[in-house]
């Protein structure tokens, strides 16, 4: 907004399509006046002892637990993940929260340093200020928690601008932050704009900032943080490949694979996309796994007999379907599911395509729901190249019952930042979430989302 007029939205239930609660929009006065008094809590808190901010961040995981019941349901009807699954993500939130408190002050601490001609060096680490955190509407919860407990236990004030159709979470969790301790105003929610965003990414006292969204908005918001110099952290798209060797276990890595697809609905960065199978083992593969992908059931998800729940939005049901069509165009099989419910509700089945080739969507691009790509590769080499055939670079996986060849693949060949063996998975508080190419750079959790947004300071003493 170019001025202080107000504007409103509601953000809608997408089980009913009714609207929950209205927002209104900040002015830009009162969005300056948010930064100004996050600078100015984020004064005070940067000389708090770090280990009176790690006891603060344990604080938060413990409140966020205490009302785990009313968060969760609240994110299940802002944006349709079954309801366990929003329990499953505050419980990842509050081992977020334990493990920072327990483990990042040791990251902080000064680094001694021998030099020539009798000097001696001490490295310190100190907080730069405001960080900006622009986030998605998957993981209401953890997107916010993993950015902001980092930051916070290292002295920064921090800013978040959530996805307008989870603003409900996000101000829960601003409430939620001050009973566990946060002082005022160091963690402050901004209902605005995208306008009104690039302004405050240009503010004087905004030091960083982090995004996780699309590669396209990313180069976007770098562009930005270049342009007034600020660091940024971006975590962006993925095509997530699966390989199945052929010596793996078929029946596990049906199962894993099944869950890496449809957890969250499918609407995960670090979901597995692409199944590329080598063609010893791709027929019992194929038929075991286009079973138990159309054996799931979908519905309400807050009906704990469900396995999937809706699509956030019908736009993002919309964007799927349409790349469901055009892969089937350029030659793609539908194997399971493929079509739009007539139920109210934005469902989808999961759904599985065959004869996924490069130039189709499916294989090229991401698909950000229950959709799987399976691809028949002709070997192990020829199964790596077609997973390194992406512009992504964020995660993927290996199934083969040689370990030890796995992690040789996973450390030598495969080209992201995170690769899991013989397994699905969110998160892992101990270790670093991250990515390589496309799909952006910088690093969250396990010790180095502390030192994203700090000032290491060189100190040479004769």
């Amino acid at each position: 907004m170019s001025s202080d007029t107000k504007n409103s939205f509601n953000n809608i239930n997408p089980t009913t399509g009714k609207a929950i609660k209205e927002f209104t929009l900040i002015s830009k006065s009162e969005a300056n006046s948010a930064i100004e008094k996050c600078h100015e809590a984020f004064k005070e808190w940067r000389h708090k002892p770090i280990q009176d901010r790690a006891t603060i961040i344990n604080s938060i995981g413990k409140t966020i637990m205490n009302h785990n019941e009313k968060l969760a349901k609240f994110m299940t009807d802002e944006m349709g993940k079954l309801l366990e699954q929003s329990i499953q993500e505050i419980e990842l939130c509050a081992a977020i929260c334990e493990y920072t408190a327990e483990n990042e002050p040791e990251n902080f601490k000064n680094l001694d340093r021998e030099l020539a001609d009798g000097e001696r060096g001490v490295i310190t680490f100190s907080p730069i200020g405001v960080i900006y955190g622009i986030q998605p509407w998957n993981y209401p919860v953890y997107q916010v928690i993993r950015y902001a407990v980092s930051n916070l236990t290292a002295g920064n004030g921090v800013l978040l601008k959530h996805a307008s159709n989870v603003t409900g979470t996000g101000k829960m969790l601003e409430e939620l932050f001050v009973k566990a301790g946060v002082p005022a105003y160091l963690f402050s929610v901004l209902i605005i704009d995208h306008d009104q965003s690039d302004a405050v990414t240009s503010s004087d006292l905004v030091r960083g900032i982090t995004f996780t969204g699309s590669s396209e908005a990313g180069r976007e918001i770098g562009k930005k943080a270049e342009a007034v110099l600020i660091k940024s952290v971006l975590e962006l798209g993925s095509n997530d490949a699966f390989i199945v060797l052929g010596d793996a276990d078929i029946e596990l890595a049906v199962e894993m694979c099944v869950k890496g697809r449809i957890y969250n609905n499918g609407e995960t960065c670090i979901a597995a996309k692409r199944f590329i199978v080598v063609d010893a083992v791709y027929a019992p593969f194929k038929e075991a796994f286009v079973t138990a992908m159309s054996e799931l059931k979908i519905g309400n998800p807050k009906d704990e007999s469900v396995d999937i729940g809706l699509m956030a939005r019908e736009n993002l049901r919309e964007k799927m379907y349409d790349q469901v069509l055009k892969s089937v165009a350029k030659g793609a099989e539908i194997l399971c599911g493929g079509k739009i419910p007539e139920s109210a509700g934005y469902y989808y089945p999961a759904t599985v395509l065959g004869y996924v080739l490069e130039g189709q969507p499916a294989y090229d691009d991401e698909i950000f729901g229950p959709v799987a790509s399976l691809i028949k590769a002709k070997d192990t080499d020829d199964a790596m190249r077609i997973a390194n055939d992406s512009h992504f670079g964020l995660g993927g996986g290996i199934f083969s019952k040689d370990k030890k060849k796995a992690i040789e693949f996973a450390s030598k060949h495969f080209d992201t930042g995170m690769i899991l063996i013989i397994a699905f998975g969110l998160a892992k508080p101990p270790m670093p979430f991250g990515s390589v190419k496309d799909s952006g750079f910088g690093r969250e959790h396990g010790g180095f989302g502390i030192r994203e947004f700090i000032n290491v300071k060189s100190i040479v003493i004769g």
